[in-house]
């Protein structure tokens, strides 16, 4: 699967929408981008690892000389791009600013470039205007290829399974936090090779849509979101909610969650090539608010996932750039009263004709014990 993630070829395309840009070149340090053109996952260190594709002329490497047997066994290798090691006394910003001879124009940065990074090469290149290498970047991004989803439906398998058997870890007693230790085992049992997030809200701390693991004692008939994903070794991300419940849960949080599966359905049912994120968001949120429970839902619908768990395109009002086929992200309304709160969260990427949910476990609220 490596190849079809991370082709040959996309080097190629992202030079040409470089160009189209009208940037000079683009800068890729680790992290998401330089992962998604070259297939590298460098280590973010304070040594600089950059890959330069100018608009003109051939992309190349630079890494540091102990990081060169690492890049050439990553999919980099294969690349067919130069790869330029550097050493301990040389000055790699001036070494890329030396070998793309660019004294002007707009240079495209890496979006989650370190702030030193950035101006090392504001100085290594003070003729150069720097922009966000998003403005390119995030275009090719938001389509994801066949492979891609083929990796992001292996993470939404994945996380499917861990949540299958969350109800194993709960019961009455245990903490948040010991049910997320289990959790966090059960994501790398799973496949993935890191946890990202662990969210275990029991009772109040369910009504905090970001709630951090506590030592809470989890206690019968309360409503308990689980939201959780990490990143496989593919380099994609799975990110999942459902709530559970040990025992009946109360009369007040069954009567709006039945609202939330039917809002969660309807907004999926809506995603659709040509239908705006804002409308998707307006389909969730328009039946919740109609329900009476509009004030308690208080963020966006989704986000965009990939090689980040969030990234565009976010289903949020005001986002009115159409959905096109292969744009994956979260469909994730949410109703949080107070007392106790519910969320249900599938990844879903938009298809020719509608969209295929990445997650495939029920939505029904899952009763334990």
């Amino acid at each position: 699967m490596t190849r079809a993630l991370y082709p040959r070829e996309r080097v190629q395309v992202v030079q040409e929408a470089t160009a189209k840009a009208g940037l000079s070149a683009l800068l890729l340090t680790p992290g998401p981008d330089l992962r998604y053109v070259s297939g590298y996952d460098a280590l973010p260190l304070e040594r600089l690892t950059c890959l330069a594709v100018p608009a003109e002329g051939e992309p190349f490497l630079v890494v540091p000389r102990l990081e060169l047997p690492a890049a050439q066994e990553s999919p980099a290798g294969e690349l067919g791009v130069e790869l330029v090691p550097w050493d301990e006394t040389d000055d790699p910003y001036a070494l890329v600013a030396r070998r793309l001879g660019a004294s002007g124009g707009k240079v495209g940065l890496a979006d989650r470039m370190w702030a030193m990074m950035t101006l090392r090469f504001r100085d290594a290149m003070p003729g150069a205007e720097q922009v966000l290498a998003g403005t390119v970047l995030r275009e090719l991004r938001m389509r994801k290829s066949a492979a891609e989803v083929a990796a992001l439906r292996e993470a939404g398998e994945a996380i499917d399974r861990v949540h299958r058997r969350v109800p194993e870890f709960l019961r009455p007693g245990r903490t948040e936090r010991e049910v997320g230790r289990d959790i966090h085992d059960a994501i790398l049992e799973e496949g993935h090779s890191t946890v990202d997030f662990i969210i275990v809200g029991s009772g109040p701390n369910g009504a905090n849509p970001h709630a951090e693991l506590s030592d809470r004692v989890i206690a019968a008939g309360e409503p308990i979101v689980v939201d959780i994903g990490g990143q496989m070794p593919s380099g994609y991300c799975s990110d999942s909610t459902r709530t559970y419940c040990i025992g009946e849960a109360p009369a007040d949080f069954r009567a709006y969650y039945a609202v939330l599966e039917e809002a969660q359905r309807v907004a999926c049912d809506t995603v659709s090539p040509g239908v705006t994120p804002e409308a998707v968001d307006a389909a969730a949120r328009d039946l919740i608010t109609g329900a009476g429970y509009g004030e308690y839902f208080i963020h966006r619908t989704g986000h965009g996932i990939g090689l980040e768990t969030h990234e565009e395109p976010y289903i949020v009002a005001g986002n009115t750039e159409p959905l096109e086929p292969g744009m994956a992200f979260s469909v994730e309304p949410g109703i949080y009263p107070g007392e106790h709160g519910a969320r249900i969260e599938d990844i879903v990427v938009c298809t020719e004709d509608g969209y295929a949910s990445m997650n495939n476990t029920s939505h029904s609220l899952v009763v334990v014990g």
